[in-house]
């Protein structure tokens, strides 16, 4: 428990919710520029009427859109084991902190998502 009875407690955790958030985010749009490079590579050799496979290319950036997911499910776990720690006095009046978590989640879902959007197509 924070015995600092100081609010910046609080938007300290979120900032560092947030930039958790955009690390997810970079890994995962990381992920998806490697998957989609080797599918440019793949049509581009002159072998391009052989049927395309899933090259070294597709489970690596596979592996980045999957680590950028559970960096973000993670960073919301760590995100409400701090709230709970703190006191109220430490959380401004009136203020959510909703807004981080369900944006954290979000984009944990949508790298679910893409990681099927992956296995669906080539």
């Amino acid at each position: 428990m924070s015995d600092l009875n100081d609010p910046r407690v609080f938007f300290a955790a979120e900032r560092t919710l947030l930039a958790w958030n955009r690390t997810s985010l970079a890994l995962m749009a990381f992920g998806f520029v490697i998957e989609r490079f080797g599918l440019f590579v793949s049509i581009l050799l002159p072998k391009h009427d052989m049927p395309l496979q899933r090259g070294l290319s597709f489970w690596i950036g596979l592996a980045f859109v999957l680590l950028g997911a559970v960096v973000a499910a993670y960073s919301t776990l760590q995100y409400r084991k701090v709230l709970r720690t703190l006191k109220p006095v430490e959380i401004p009046d009136g203020y959510r902190t909703d807004p981080g978590i369900i944006s954290n989640l979000f984009v944990a879902v949508l790298g679910i998502v893409l990681t099927v959007y992956f296995f669906q197509g080539v």
